[in-house]
């Protein structure tokens, strides 16, 4: 199986990377950005056949070292 986890800063935490986006957007022309938030995709190569438990796995890999909890949220895909 394969999984996709998706990473955000939550809302109302400062992502400066995002602005240095915009910002250079703004630069090249693309004057109607008005925000970017960037974040982080990771694939994983999974070994489990049932989706339910790969699903449980992948959540807890999350919270324990793929995201932080703290200042990021997470979706998980299985496929």
């Amino acid at each position: 199986m394969k999984a996709r986890v998706h990473v955000m800063l939550k809302d109302g935490v400062l992502d400066p990377q995002g602005e240095a986006v915009r910002h250079a957007l703004g630069h090249l022309g693309f004057s109607g950005v008005e925000a970017v938030r960037q974040g982080k995709v990771i694939e994983l190569d999974l070994a489990a056949t049932d989706k339910a438990a790969a699903e449980v796995e992948v959540k807890a890999m999350c919270e324990k070292l793929l995201a932080n909890t703290v200042i990021e949220k997470y979706t998980i895909e299985i496929a």
